[in-house]
């Protein structure tokens, strides 16, 4: 799948279409431990980020990827798979919602997506409860890849609360959000 990458400048969506990233914050502890486990996978992603272009190869292989690890991969928390309360790691067969996200994030890498287009994105759902989602910046805007909904949505037209995400540069840097949505 040949991808177009288009400079970060140069968009084609509102501003709103882009989750509005904020200062620096804190890695979640689960993904540090991961980054020490799998020190390639968190490594630089690109000195000069871009946004890629949401052609109908690109958009059928979100589907693809976000379709098949959601139905391949058994919901279950880290407690009741390896007996603590946070381990990010890739699943085999079960996970949580981390581990879908870091299993679609190396897919859709594997699949000519640029990792600086790829962020694990931390959300707050309805019910208070802390969750991850995969978002992939394009020049349409962010959207979701979410092992809790079939369909990928655009960021802002999801019920969750953005805290933060991985920056477009550092895969070990985090970014807030700035979620002014009602």
């Amino acid at each position: 799948m040949a991808l177009v990458v288009l400079p970060l400048l140069s968009t084609m969506s509102t501003a709103a279409s882009f989750m509005p990233s904020g200062a620096r914050t804190s890695q979640p502890i689960g993904h540090y431990e991961f980054c020490r486990a799998y020190p390639v996978d968190c490594r630089d992603k690109a000195s000069n980020p871009g946004i890629v272009l949401l052609s109908r190869s690109l958009w059928d292989a979100m589907q693809d990827v976000n379709n098949s690890i959601n139905a391949m991969i058994e919901p279950v928390t880290d407690q009741d798979l390896w007996g603590v309360e946070e381990k990010w790691s890739y699943p085999v067969n079960k996970g949580d919602c981390e581990d879908y996200v870091l299993l679609k994030q190396r897919m859709l890498e594997e699949r000519g997506v640029p990792a600086s287009s790829l962020f694990i994105t931390v959300v707050r759902q309805k019910n208070g409860d802390g969750h991850a989602v995969l978002a992939i910046r394009t020049d349409r805007g962010d959207f979701v890849l979410d092992n809790l909904e079939s369909k990928i949505l655009p960021w802002n037209k999801t019920e969750y609360r953005y805290l933060k995400r991985q920056s477009e540069r550092n895969a070990v840097q985090w970014v807030s959000i700035d979620d002014n949505r009602q």
